[in-house]
């Protein structure tokens, strides 16, 4: 059964630091591009942040170059993404996405409040 469970998230002051975790199950994750994506409220889904099967490679979606981070254990079959600087802008539900060729997998997703 092919799972993506997401984790970490929750509510934060401006500035805070959150660190998302995806643990992946049921398929060879080592061999998935992995990305987050965020949906914030009434909007459109949108990308975040991208890392190659090898972790050779990763690209971040402009809003958040320089905050945020992401990587991957593929001993641990898990990708992060340590958000830091965070700002209210950045609350969304956060979801985790593996693509290999034409197999697109999606965690449920975790709710992310920047706020005072």
């Amino acid at each position: 059964q092919v799972q993506l469970v997401e984790s970490g998230g929750g509510l934060v002051q401006p500035g805070g630091s959150l660190r998302l975790s995806c643990a992946a199950s049921g398929f060879t994750f080592s061999q998935y591009r992995t990305s987050w994506y965020r949906q914030p409220p009434g909007k459109e889904r949108e990308l975040v942040a991208t890392i190659t099967s090898a972790a050779g490679s990763t690209n971040y979606a402009d809003s958040v170059k320089g905050r945020f981070t992401i990587s991957r254990d593929n001993a641990k079959n898990t990708v992060y993404l340590q958000m830091n600087s965070l700002k209210p802008e950045d609350t969304a539900v956060y979801y985790c996405n593996a693509v290999f060729i034409s197999l697109n997998y999606w965690g449920q997703g975790t709710q992310v409040t920047v706020s005072s």
